[in-house]
């Protein structure tokens, strides 16, 4: 009797089919089509029981969104430096918030005398030119050593020995500054013509969050336009793209990321003392949360990228000042105010999840 020589279908063994199974399953699409269908009612739901209930006036939304996106410019501003040193070293400055630090505190010195002197109420806007001038060269000056003294011998080096080493100067700078000035809160001089509101077409605004968005958006314009119409700052974005063909092009790698730093810590010592403005007060540890929701504003607008740090830093300001009272309001949760934190740190583990290259950035998390 011949053999059946026919083909007959093999087999899998049980355990390779469940693998091939699980292996064609789109488990992350799942997860994060389940998390998205989850987040969205729950904003749903929030937002109609807190519109619902008519739980905050016009008016107060309206403080709301104002308080969001002054605050927001100073988080754009700070930001600012997270994504210039970045984008040319691709190194994180964990430093930078008390590069922020250094200039708000060591300008209320400076205010301080000239308020003594009566200097500050008699010339503000000259005053105020002086502070932003004074603080931002402080934490310029900072900002330089740090690139001298911590990150530029570790050049080539993994990228983790740069991000500990920059740990640990955010803490040696938080300390120093502890020891300098002292552990207490500082109360910053009030600024007379800084008082109270401006009607701004129809909308009241306080004075100091005008300033602030108005600061913001004459510096941000200013750096949009030295790296894309000045020398300089074509040489910043050429070490940016490769940094041994610039150099093998004729430009000074280190004065152009000297240059960076220098600039960074100058927006960051500028919203110091906006940000001191606003609030009324300065501490050696007040660098540490504006710091970590300015890198959280660099990721969501996609790290790298100018426009995308301005973009996220109005966004996170703008969304940890409304999301409280819109998502929470309608649930009776006390002390609603005090989660702004929790929203803005929820942002950026978002954001890592569902578009890790930001919204300006690549869809994909980029690979070490």
């Amino acid at each position: 009797m011949a053999e059946d020589t026919s083909e007959q279908p093999q087999q899998q063994p049980e355990g390779r089919a469940q693998l091939t199974l699980g292996a064609r399953l789109p488990v992350r699409k799942i997860v994060l089509g389940t998390l998205s269908a989850v987040l969205i009612f729950a904003v749903a739901s929030g937002s109609w029981a807190t519109l619902s209930e008519g739980t905050f006036s016009g008016g107060q939304w309206r403080d709301f969104i104002i308080a969001g996106l002054s605050t927001g410019s100073l988080y754009a501003l700070i930001a600012l430096g997270y994504t210039l040193v970045y984008g040319i070293l691709f190194i994180i400055n964990f430093a930078h918030g008390e590069v922020f630090m250094a200039g708000a505190f060591t300008a209320f010195f400076l205010a301080r005398d000239m308020s003594e002197a009566g200097f500050l109420n008699d010339n503000p806007i000259l005053a105020i030119l002086i502070l932003i001038l004074g603080a931002g060269l402080t934490s310029s000056v900072i900002a330089i050593l740090l690139e001298r003294l911590a990150y530029r011998p570790l050049r080539g080096s993994p990228r983790l020995v740069p991000l500990i080493t920059a740990i640990g100067a955010s803490l040696f700078l938080q300390y120093t500054f502890r020891g300098l000035y002292g552990p207490q809160t500082r109360g910053y001089p009030n600024v007379e013509l800084l008082d109270g509101k401006i009607d701004l077409f129809g909308m009241p605004i306080g004075k100091t969050q005008l300033l602030a968005i108005v600061a913001a958006l004459i510096l941000m314009g200013a750096l949009y336009f030295f790296v894309n119409k000045t020398k300089a700052g074509r040489a910043m974005r050429a070490v940016g793209e490769d940094r041994e063909i610039a150099s093998l092009m004729g430009i000074d790698v280190d004065r152009t990321i000297v240059t960076t730093f220098a600039i960074g810590g100058m927006l960051a010592g500028a919203a110091g003392v906006l940000w001191a403005l606003n609030f009324g007060q300065v501490s050696f540890q007040m660098g540490f949360i504006p710091g970590i929701k300015a890198f959280t504003a660099a990721v969501l607008g996609g790290i790298g990228s100018i426009t995308g740090a301005a973009l996220g830093g109005v966004m996170v300001g703008f969304l940890e000042a409304v999301a409280p009272p819109l998502l929470l309001g309608g649930a009776a949760v006390e002390s609603l105010f005090q989660l702004k934190d929790v929203m803005a740190f929820s942002i950026l583990v978002l954001v890592l999840i569902f578009r890790p290259g930001g919204l300006l950035g690549s869809s994909e998390a980029e690979k070490v």
